[in-house]
Formats: structure tokens, C-alpha cells, sequence
């Protein structure tokens, strides 16, 4: 038996906890034997006595309960007998990690289901190489645990879907930290999310590239000056986050038997460029409340917000209605979710971070955070070298807007650790965060021969 990281543990086995457990057990010190074809946790419980779970895979690869010790008054105690239920367990656990409701096999989104000249490149990046290893390796702990209820995951995963998949699985891993059961309810919306807290609904989308006339994918505006800039995030960028919230918006999530009656939350990632969704979340506020903010500082280097509504977003021929929250139907939909570091790199470092992949990569990751002092108007830029043990979590970077005509609000606590945003009755938009807030960051990834 050998201790393994936390981040270890909940990159292979937080997939099959439950609420209730997790309220009455805490978790002191995780372990793995046999190479990790077990692992296992100490735990106190409100009675303030020790014990162990021990978890090893089933035949679909997921790690489940197979075994536990006795309550004990000393975590040494509940130690010694944790290793000795272990040891009992290895010689039978091809046929103790059997749980009789198994069925099919196991989910594999890494064996290409086409030919290679139809695999999206960056599939084809992370599936072989040192570069996206740990990505790879986190992603296929995690795999054995989706459902694919449309029965085409595994298919646009690897080819025109891969980035909206991405998306839907960095969701996943988010709902699982914050200690909730997930379910892929059928029909839509994509996760019902359950804790001890309340629940709520959930469905994803992105925006994508553009077509052309001709088929092809049409290149992004590029804005040289100050004014095509301020052209660009107040009209552009606001109108691409539009086309897909209204076509959720247009579908009625609300009326479906799953989420009837619960808050309901679109969660939108940006893949329209390269790397846009680092620049334009900004653009989305604007969006959903129909206002703008302008920061000055004052004579005495205060800062002062000054918000002013607009009415509309044009661009070329296209015009759009701003105020998302304030469409007919929009009272439905309980907040919107955006995080633009919810990316495949993500994936990486959250892997590195977990002691995943190889020894030959090193991640360099930069940014800007928020500043905490109040009449701050620029972030904070920062460096960090990416290792094993690096402390990132997936909601980390995660923006909450709450809709403030909402039917069913979105309770903050069901997603602790986001960034929660709410309309003010003067118009101004007031956020709650707790400890360091990302604003955005890009990671580097440097490959080194093993010699």
C-alpha cells in the first residue's frame, strides 16, 4: 500500500462518490497497491471514528467499492487494518471487482472509429506524443465513467465535434468537484446536477467558426485600431455569443421533464478563432445584461464604475438585440456559465498536476489574475512552471452570471469556487470570488529528449 495525492485519487476514483458520503465522511490520506488496480481512502466520520474504503475497477474500468475495514478510535488502527484487507482482496480481485450490473464494454475515446484523414488534428495531437500525455491520461480516467446518451460522443470526439466535446467534459469534471451526482438525463438538457444543496440543469454550447459562402471556414475580423477594437468587443464578439444562446434559448430546455422546475444554466465555451475564448469574455457581460462598464479613477484614485445600457449589437448587416437576460422565454434560464480556460490545455495541466504523463514535458503557464485591491483597474500578470502537485482546480476561472429576472435562481453554493456575477439595481455588475481569480492564461509546453 502507497500513499497517493489527493489530486491523484480524484482524477481516478471522485467519479463514484456520493453527496451524502462526502457530507459525512472527510477524507484524511489516499493510497493505491498493485499498481494501482486498487486504491483507497481513510476516512473519519461524524462519530469521530477511523476507517478505510477500498475501490478497484470493475469491468468497465471504473473504480467502485469493493471493500472496507472496521470503525476504529486511532487512524492507526483503521491504517493497519486497511492494508490487511488489501492484501486480502489482491490474490481474488479479478473476481471481487465484479459488480454484477456491468454491461457492454468499456469506454475507450482514444481507438480511432475513423480514418485518420477524418480525425480533427488536435485529436490527432493528444491521442499519441509526450506533448498532451497527461491530458490523454486524465481524460481516459475519466472516460470510463460517460455516458454516451446520443451514441456519437465518441465519433465527434475525435473528429468535427472534438472541441464541443472538450467542452462538455470539462463540465463534467467541474460538477464532479463540486461534489455533485451527475446524470446525462435523455432527452436533453446535457447534466442534471444533484447535491446536498438543491440541483439544477445544465446544457452546453459553443461558438463555433463561421462558414463562408463557399464551404469554407471563414477567417475572424482582425482589429487594427482603437476604434475596430472597441467596434469589435462591443458588437462583434457580442453577436457571436447570441447565435448560440438563442438557439438554446429558442429550444425550451425548461419545458423537458428533467428540468422542469429547476434552475437552468446555459454553459458556453468560445472556439470561433484562435485561442478567442482567452479575449473574449468580456464581450459576454455586455451581452447578457445589455450594459456596459467603464472604469475611471477619480482625482483622489478611486475607482469609479459608470454603466450605460445599450439597446442593440450591429455588425456589417447583422443586428442584434442586446440583453440576453431580458428576452421573452430568457426568465427561464437561471444564469450563464463561461470559463475560457476550459480548454484541452486545461486538461494537461490539470493531468500534470494529478502525476500524469511524461517526465519529459514541462508546462509553463501565464496570465493575469485579478487584482484584490478595490480601486484596482488593471490585472495582475503571473508566471508558474506546472508540476506535479500544482494547485489548480477545475473551476478554476469559471464565470457565473446570474440572471436577475430569473423564475428559478442558481444558488452560488452549488458551484463554489467560481466567480458569481449579479445585476445591481444601479446598473453596475457586482462579483463574489472566492480567493484568486483568474482572468485568463496561456500555457506553454516544451518537450525534452529522454536522453
Amino acid at each position: 500500500m502507497r500513499a497517493i495525492s489527493r489530486a491523484r485519487w480524484e482524477a481516478l476514483a471522485a467519479y463514484c462518490r456520493k453527496p451524502l458520503a462526502q457530507a459525512l465522511l472527510h477524507e484524511l490520506a489516499w493510497f493505491e497497491a498493485d499498481g494501482e488496480r486498487i486504491v483507497a481512502t481513510l476516512v473519519v466520520d461524524t462519530d469521530n471514528e477511523y476507517s478505510g474504503i477500498i475501490l478497484a475497477r470493475d469491468r468497465l474500468e471504473r473504480f467502485r467499492w469493493v471493500g472496507g475495514t472496521g470503525y476504529f478510535d486511532t487512524p492507526e488502527d483503521a491504517l493497519a487494518d486497511l492494508n490487511r484487507k488489501i492484501l486480502d482482496l489482491l490474490p481474488n480481485l479479478e473476481e471481487e471487482r465484479v459488480q454484477g450490473d456491468e454491461s457492454g464494454r468499456a469506454v475507450d475515446f482514444f481507438t480511432p472509429l475513423v480514418a485518420s484523414t477524418k480525425l480533427h488534428p488536435h485529436f490527432r495531437t493528444i491521442s499519441s506524443g509526450n506533448e498532451f500525455s497527461a491530458a490523454r491520461e486524465i481524460i481516459s480516467a475519466m472516460m470510463r465513467w460517460h455516458e454516451d446518451v446520443d451514441g456519437n460522443f465518441v465519433e465527434q470526439f475525435q473528429t468535427t465535434g472534438f472541441d464541443t466535446r472538450v467542452w462538455e467534459l470539462y463540465l463534467f469534471a467541474v460538477l464532479t468537484e463540486a461534489k455533485l451526482e451527475v446524470a446525462h438525463p435523455k432527452p436533453a438538457p446535457d447534466f442534471l446536477a444533484r447535491g446536498l444543496n438543491g440541483e439544477f440543469a445544465m446544457e452546453a454550447t459553443t461558438i463555433n467558426p463561421s462558414m463562408g459562402g463557399d464551404g469554407r471556414l471563414s477567417t475572424p475580423p482582425r482589429p487594427q485600431t482603437d476604434e475596430e477594437r472597441e467596434a469589435y468587443f462591443l458588437h462583434y464578439l457580442p453577436i457571436r455569443y447570441a447565435g448560440p444562446l438563442t438557439t438554446k434559448l429558442g429550444k425550451e430546455y425548461w419545458k423537458r421533464p428533467s428540468a422542469a422546475g429547476k434552475p437552468l444554466a446555459f454553459a458556453i465555451q468560445d472556439f470561433h478563432g484562435v485561442m478567442s475564448m482567452t479575449y473574449s469574455g468580456s464581450a459576454l457581460p455586455i451581452y447578457l445584461y445589455g450594459r456596459t462598464q467603464d472604469a475611471q479613477h477619480d482625482e483622489e484614485g478611486k475607482l469609479a464604475i459608470t454603466s450605460a445600457e445599450i439597446v442593440e449589437h450591429r455588425w456589417g448587416n447583422k443586428v442584434v438585440p442586446s440583453g440576453f437576460f431580458a428576452l421573452p422565454g430568457a426568465e427561464n434560464v437561471s444564469a450563464v456559465i463561461f470559463n475560457g480556460g476550459g480548454t484541452i490545455t486545461k486538461f494537461n495541466r490539470m493531468g500534470v498536476s494529478a502525476g500524469f504523463g511524461s517526465n519529459n514535458v514541462v508546462l509553463i503557464r501565464r496570465g493575469t489574475a485579478w487584482d484584490p485591491d478595490p480601486n484596482a483597474s488593471t490585472a495582475v500578470p503571473f508566471l508558474h512552471v506546472v508540476s506535479e502537485g500544482y494547485p489548480e482546480t477545475w473551476i478554476e476561472g469559471m464565470d457565473v452570471y446570474h440572471n436577475p429576472n430569473a423564475l428559478h435562481p442558481l444558488d452560488s453554493d452549488l458551484l463554489p469556487g467560481a466567480a458569481h456575477h449579479r445585476l445591481r439595481a444601479d446598473g453596475q455588475i457586482e462579483t463574489t470570488s472566492m480567493g484568486w481569480k483568474l482572468i485568463t492564461s496561456a500555457t506553454t509546453t516544451l518537450t525534452f529528449s529522454a536522453d
